[in-house]
């Protein structure tokens, strides 16, 4: 069970605060709903169905910055593995992204990452889908770094370099 002003990721959208939970009535006969809104645009409404498990599952909690910390920390040893089968890999980095594990996700854009390096060697672009996996992952992973360590979403990237670098030395 989760708690109004608790702080959650849903789904792709990220970073949500549960604003409310009420009754409302979408279908003909009134449910109880979490009202979710999302930390980057408030403005925007997700209602999800208290009794719905498969969408409550996508509510996860945030990671504490110890937890973030030790993500950082295993982040070299984490393997980069490449799919070559296009329809393979899109299937895979659709659970990924769908799962919010996030070990997973950091090996995804890891590969996305060295992929993509490796097609700029090439004069080459990384393919629209991969570059839509990439982003995705990457967003999901900065927002919930940047309001775990109460930072800005573009100081995410310079602070897990940092850790990184304080690491090597």
């Amino acid at each position: 069970m989760h708690y109004v002003n608790e702080t959650v990721l849903y789904g792709t959208y990220g970073v949500c605060r549960i604003a409310d939970i009420e009754e409302r009535d979408f279908t003909g006969s009134p449910k109880t709903y979490y009202v979710l809104k999302p930390v980057k645009d408030e403005k925007s409404t997700i209602y999800v169905c208290v009794h719905n498990e498969k969408a409550v599952r996508q509510m996860r909690q945030v990671m504490s910055a110890d937890e973030i910390h030790e993500l950082i920390r295993n982040m070299p040893e984490e393997t980069a593995e490449w799919i070559e089968n296009k329809n393979e890999r899109n299937e895979k980095y659709k659970a990924i992204l769908n799962s919010g594990d996030r070990h997973a996700l950091v090996r995804m854009v890891r590969s996305l990452y060295l992929h993509r390096q490796r097609q700029k060697e090439l004069g080459k672009k990384m393919h629209i889908t991969d570059e839509k996996f990439f982003k995705d992952a990457e967003k999901m992973l900065y927002d919930e770094f940047a309001a775990a360590l109460n930072i800005r979403q573009e100081q995410v990237l310079p602070y897990i370099m940092g850790q990184l670098d304080g690491k090597k030395a």
